[in-house]
């Protein structure tokens, strides 16, 4: 892991992510093991990071952006005559729509 700061590294140790991987029964390869490490080790830096800001005065949110709902209110309304609606029926029995048994 050239280039990458000491404490950068010592987030999280391969170890731990072999731990992590044997409780999610996840079979990595030594390689993956590496890379995981390191993807794990550069989000927990990059939280440290974020831990500095100051966000006192910033208001809790749970969206970027605001959103309205934009569904339609709901209204009350007769449902279909049931003589109509059997009329469109390829087979009825004048109560109810006729299908093919399926078990």
């Amino acid at each position: 892991m050239e280039g990458v700061p000491r404490e950068m590294r010592e987030k999280i140790t391969q170890e731990e992510v072999r731990h992590v991987a044997t409780l999610a029964r996840l079979d990595l390869t030594d390689a993956e093991e590496l890379r995981m490490t390191d993807q794990l080790n550069q989000i927990l830096s990059y939280m440290d990071k974020l831990n500095e800001l100051d966000t006192a005065n910033t208001p809790a949110t749970t969206h970027a952006i605001q959103l309205q709902n934009v569904f339609r209110p709901d209204l009350v309304v007769d449902s279909l005559q049931r003589e109509r609606t059997l009329m469109n029926a390829p087979e009825s029995d004048g109560a109810s729509f006729v299908v093919p048994r399926v078990i």
